[in-house]
This record gives structure tokens, C-alpha cells and sequence, in this order.
């Protein structure tokens, strides 16, 4: 079976956990014991009902202001797939846990509460979705039996949110009504709305294709680490462990190592399981090479004759997460794949607006939940390819070298 990583997404008290819970209990993927902790702090809070949101609201903090803080992340698996949900905070405030979830999701669910329709934190969501380049997204316009199951209600969200998601690069969009609290269309068709035609919402995680989402063209294998047993049976060891980050990599295959260029050809490919005669994303492998080179931590295995760009110079949209606004001459460290190195902020060429879309060129810093186009100068090449086409390879965070917090996340445009 695949796995499919999927992240909830929307504003505040449109139903994220309560839905997340409710595929987990109609699924039968709650444990006994599991519900019955849910069910007594359920009659603690005074609650009339089973409140199925506390299954990943964990925190007593957000149990107490019956909120999402942190990403809560849960496993189940039916039949036909295994899932990692992340369940992801709608607070304004916590827009940066959000973009934490969304980042290694496949698919994202972006929930509108049918009463009020899209909010900002609706619309900022589904805007960072795309800038993550997630490549499916599901509108599920929750709370449908609070407007009578109305289709009139739900084909004016559906028509307000196709006309926003035109101005996005989303591939593949799909929209389904539900009721989170009733259950109604998340694991099984509702007989509530017989006007709806399409899947329930398990339905379509179980079957949507995420095969072909991977890029198995670009051969990218960045090093994390070399092993040298230092056995007597293995003397002569010597191989290259991290995690293939695109394209397909087998025996036989010439490559060659970045910053250095110096040419190989793999000789084998070892997991914990034995060798394996290819390795693709996003296995975790040891690449051995047919010569003894000088590889270390941040290197970048690749073909000859395909390579990422080798720049000092990037231009990428960065999502800020600090309450201390991003200028013009602020100094980072730079995570990108295996490699850090120290960042120097060029420039601020535009701030984005996440409800029109309209570019700020004269924004001159960006601010908390700020998202804009930067310019960065590395001291160190970073080994790069454009977002779009690898998130990998394309992706960074950059850190404050004071405090050592996560300050912003990017994804690379030009390098």
C-alpha cells in the first residue's frame, strides 16, 4: 500500500479536528481506550456529545480555548492506503504551524463553514497550498446541516472559491459537502444531500493518484552522512546515507558529485533491508561510488549531465514567521536539504496580498504571516532547483543565529 501524507487547512472553528476525528471514529481507527479518554473529557467540558475534535487537539491549552495550536499529526490506514494526517492550526496566530503541516502534505483539505463561507484565513490557506505546491486540494464545505443541506448554499461557496482558486497554480481541485459532526459524506455517501453525485471524502483520499506527483526525472541525492564501518568484514566501506530527494537511481549509473564535479558511478545501493537494484524518492539509501572521493555532509549526488544549479544568488517567495520583521541587510542561516550555510537579505522586490493577490512592490519588510518575493546572497553555493519542479531540492528555512528559531520558510523562483 502508498502512503498519502495529508494536512487540514482553514480558519477558526470551521470544523478541522472535529472532521479529522470523525474520520478516525467512522473509520474505526480510535482505539478503545482512545475514545473513552475522549468521551470523559468530553462530559468534563459539559458537552452534550462526544466531542471527536479532542482526538488531536491534545493540548490543554487548546482544549481549554477549544482551538488549534500546534500541528497534531495522527496515522491510520484502511484497505487501500495508509494515511499521515496533519491537523493544522486556523489561527491567524499560528499561520507558521500551518505552513509546517502543509509542506510534505500530497493533498491539503482547506474546510469553509457553509454559514459564513470563505474567510481571509480560508483564502491565505489555500494561497500558501499552492505556493507549497501541494498537488491536491479538497474544498470541503463543512457544517452543511446547519443550512439545511441546501445546495443553493453550497454551489455559491463552490463558484466563490473556484473563482479565487483561478488565480493559483492548484492542479487538482475537488469540492464535497459534508457534515463533520454528523458524519455525513466523510466516510460514507450522505442520503442528507442526494443532489451531491461525487465520492465521500475517504473515497477520494483512498483513491486520488499521487504516483505520478514525484519527480523520478532529476537524479538528486543529497549526502547526510558517510558510514565507515571500520569492521573487519567490511575494511574497505564506504558509503553515503541520506535520502533520495528525485529521480531514479540505480547499479551502473554515472553520476557525479556537487560542489566538487568530480565524476563517479554508483556501485551499489544498500537499505536496512539489503541492497536494492534502484532507489527513488523518497527512499533512505547508502549510495556506494566506484572511487574513493571527498564527499561529506551537504553534498549533492547527481547525473552528469542533469544537475541543480550551483548559486550564491537566490531569488524565492518566503513565508515570515517572525514577530521581528524581515529587512533588507538582516543576516540568516540557511537550511537547504543537507547544506547550511549564512544568509545576507538583499532585497524585498514585492509583499504579496493573500486576498487580492496584488503585488507591493514598495513593501519594504515583511512582517509576521508576510509573504514576499526576497532576494538572498549565500556564503555558500547552495545546490538548488526551482520549487516548482522539485520541493526538495527547492525548498529552504532560514533560522535566526541568535535565538536559533525557525524565522521563515522558502520556496526557490530563480536561483
Amino acid at each position: 500500500m502508498d502512503l498519502l501524507r495529508f494536512a487540514t487547512a482553514g480558519s477558526v472553528d470551521d470544523g478541522k479536528s472535529t472532521l479529522i476525528g470523525r474520520l478516525l471514529y467512522d473509520s474505526k481507527a480510535v482505539l478503545s481506550d482512545q475514545l473513552a479518554g475522549v468521551e470523559r473529557a468530553s462530559r468534563d467540558m459539559g458537552a452534550g456529545y462526544t466531542e471527536l475534535a479532542l482526538l488531536t487537539d491534545g493540548l490543554r491549552a487548546e482544549r481549554e480555548q477549544g482551538i488549534t495550536i500546534d500541528v497534531a499529526y495522527r496515522y491510520f490506514a484502511t484497505a487501500v492506503r495508509k494515511f499521515i494526517i496533519a491537523d493544522t492550526p486556523g489561527h491567524l496566530q499560528y499561520t507558521r504551524n500551518m505552513v509546517t503541516g502543509a509542506s510534505t502534505a500530497d493533498l491539503a483539505i482547506v474546510l469553509v463553514d457553509a454559514r459564513t463561507g470563505l474567510k481571509e484565513q480560508s483564502r491565505r490557506h489555500a494561497f500558501l497550498a499552492s505556493l507549497l505546491q501541494v498537488p491536491h486540494l479538497v474544498l470541503a464545505v463543512n457544517k452543511m446541516d446547519l443550512v439545511g443541506y441546501s445546495e443553493e448554499a453550497f454551489q455559491a461557496i463552490r463558484a466563490e472559491f473556484s473563482e479565487f482558486a483561478a488565480k493559483l497554480q492548484i492542479a487538482d481541485l475537488t469540492v464535497i459537502p459534508v457534515s463533520a459532526l454528523n458524519g455525513d459524506n466523510v466516510v460514507d455517501r450522505s442520503p442528507n444531500m442526494p443532489w451531491y453525485e461525487g465520492a465521500s471524502l475517504l473515497h477520494h483520499l483512498e483513491h486520488v493518484h499521487i504516483a505520478s506527483d514525484r519527480n523520478l526525472v532529476d537524479g538528486r541525492f543529497p549526502v547526510q552522512y558517510v558510514i565507515r564501518p571500520h569492521d573487519r568484514e567490511y575494511p574497505d566501506y564506504r558509503g553515503y546515507a541520506g535520502r533520495v530527494a528525485g529521480g531514479v537511481m540505480r547499479p551502473g549509473d554515472d553520476v557525479v558529485v556537487l560542489p566538487s564535479g568530480l565524476p563517479s558511478r554508483i556501485v551499489s545501493i544498500d537499505t536496512a533491508d539489503g541492497p536494492v537494484e534502484e532507489a527513488y524518492a523518497p527512499m533512505a539509501v547508502t549510495v556506494r561510488l566506484e572511487d574513493d572521493l571527498d564527499i561529506s555532509r551537504g553534498d549533492m549526488i547527481c547525473r552528469p549531465h542533469n544537475q541543480p544549479k550551483v548559486s550564491q544568488d537566490i531569488d524565492a517567495m518566503v513565508a515570515w514567521m517572525s514577530e521581528s520583521p524581515l529587512r533588507p541587510g538582516l543576516k540568516l542561516a540557511v537550511k537547504h536539504t543537507t547544506r547550511s550555510a549564512r544568509a545576507l537579505v538583499q532585497d524585498i522586490q514585492y509583499e504579496l496580498d493573500v486576498n487580492t493577490l496584488h503585488r507591493n512592490a514598495d513593501s519594504s519588510q515583511l512582517g509576521l504571516n508576510s509573504i514576499g518575493r526576497v532576494r538572498l546572497r549565500t556564503t555558500t553555493p547552495l545546490l538548488a532547483d526551482e520549487y516548482r519542479r522539485n520541493r526538495e531540492t527547492g525548498g529552504f528555512v532560514l533560522i535566526d543565529e541568535q535565538t536559533h528559531d525557525t524565522v521563515g520558510a522558502g520556496m526557490i523562483l530563480q536561483a
